[in-house]
């Protein structure tokens, strides 16, 4: 779908803008929104800015989240008062842009809550999407250099952005039309997402499924004498990690010190993604600091590595060569014995039975983590070392299938968010004339229907 431009631009006078509509204005950011300063009512509830659902209840933010929220026991007195279709700066704006609020309630006084000044010519559905787009976001960026984490954008330096300003019946018109063409898009990126998830779930099923039953459905089967095992082919052993493994080594504690330059990738956690390396997003470190972090030993071809901490605990992958390689922070280096295939040790580590042994002793909630006294006791299967190869030679071919898979999953979804983005910017930035759009006579036929039934 195409979209004409508007019959005659100006120059906006900001860069981030450049042109738009001839017949748009130009203001700064403070002269359409007031700093408020006013204090929550007692009874004001509580509000979270976030930037992936904007400003919404605390409970709502836990139940979505699935995570508690330590909420003000003493009161809200300090808290500031926010109206629905206010806006908020909250601490993480110069990442993501400034939060709308659909809720009265209140917000910690660490927040700046912005009001529109002219209630009737300010459109707040046109700014909710304005003061999220990702060249107002840079622009915003741009006034804030040095900022950091934990520390919020101040009123003064939102204000002084200029922001383009259409007559407030476009304002409605672009609002309307997105909130239909991102709903749109945002259907077709959760189709995307449950596919993503379903050959996640189909990855992790065939891996478990050939680690602990093997490649031949017809084999004898015999009581492993573990819950999560079940039942394992006869011919196989059970044991434990520590057993198939000649050296286990922990990683250096202390944070990396990187340099872009460097020669060395370092592993995280990050880097690791079901049994994939993720070269191109690594870190890099200079030789002293790779000698330091491989001083107890170095990483080989074939070493397993395992995340032991974090969102993705419980992931290994292979090195794919020497004298390139260093544990980042939370990873373990493993080196098996002779009589064990690494791919086939590898590839137990990541099956959902390996996983369910960690996940009774994980500790923590906010950042979790399995203890090196677990891993090196999980139970893992020992089949004959021609097994265990073609094993392995059975789950890189399945398993390359399935991640091709994956991958256009991916691909499609990236696209979809980068249209859904572009299509914004182009709509609250005046690049596409939108005033004619109208929903499809389908859609419109749906709102009469329900507007009649209301």
């Amino acid at each position: 779908m195409s979209f004409p431009a508007y019959p005659a631009y100006k120059d906006s006078g900001a860069e981030w803008l450049g042109e738009v509509p001839e017949h748009w204005g130009i203001l700064t950011a403070k002269r359409l929104f007031g700093n408020v300063r006013e204090s929550a009512k007692p009874d004001a509830e509580q509000l979270a800015a976030t930037q992936a659902y904007g400003v919404i209840p605390q409970k709502d933010f836990m139940e979505k989240n699935d995570v508690k929220v330590v909420l003000a026991l003493s009161g809200t007195e300090s808290f500031r008062g926010v109206r629905a279709n206010d806006f908020v700066i909250s601490l993480r704006s110069f990442q993501g842009g400034i939060e709308h609020s659909a809720y009265d309630g209140c917000v910690s006084p660490a927040y700046t809550v912005l009001r529109r000044r002219d209630e009737r010519n300010l459109n707040p559905a046109y700014f909710k999407y304005l003061l999220k787009d990702f060249s107002y976001v840079s622009a915003l960026q741009s006034v804030t250099t040095g900022i950091r984490e934990g520390r919020t954008i101040t009123y003064e330096q939102f204000g002084s952005l200029p922001l383009p300003v259409a007559p407030v019946a476009e304002q409605t018109q672009i609002a309307r039309f997105l909130d239909h063409e991102t709903a749109r898009i945002d259907a077709l990126i959760e189709e995307q997402q449950r596919l993503i998830e379903l050959l996640k779930e189909k990855r992790q099923a065939v891996i478990s499924h050939a680690v602990t039953k093997g490649l031949d459905p017809t084999v004898p089967m015999k009581d492993s004498g573990v819950e999560w095992l079940g039942e394992v082919p006869a011919h196989w052993t059970v044991t434990k990690l520590k057993f198939m493994t000649d050296q286990v080594v922990d990683c250096p504690h202390e944070t990396p010190i990187y340099d872009p330059d460097g020669d060395y990738l370092v592993i995280r956690t990050a880097d690791i993604d079901q049994g994939v390396l993720k070269p191109e997003q690594m870190y890099r470190l200079d030789r002293e600091q790779y000698i330091h972090r491989t001083r107890r030993m170095g990483l080989e071809k074939n070493d397993v590595v395992y995340s032991r901490e974090g969102e993705r605990w419980g992931h290994a992958a292979l090195i794919p060569q020497d004298d390139l390689y260093a544990l980042g922070q939370r990873m373990m280096q493993l080196r098996v014995c002779g009589s064990v295939c690494p791919e086939f040790f590898m590839y137990q580590l990541n099956s959902v039975t390996t996983y369910r042994q960690g996940e009774v002793d994980t500790v923590g909630a906010t950042a979790p983590h399995v203890n090196i006294s677990t891993v090196i006791n999980y139970c893992l299967m020992r089949p004959p070392i021609a097994e265990q190869r073609e094993i392995s030679q059975y789950l890189s071919k399945t398993l390359g299938g399935l991640d091709c898979l994956l991958g256009e999953s991916l691909e499609m979804k990236g696209l979809l968010q980068e249209r859904r983005s572009a299509l914004i910017s182009a709509a609250v930035t005046g690049k596409i004339d939108v005033r004619g759009w109208q929903p499809p006579a389908s859609t419109q036929a749906a709102e009469t229907a329900v507007a009649e039934a209301v």
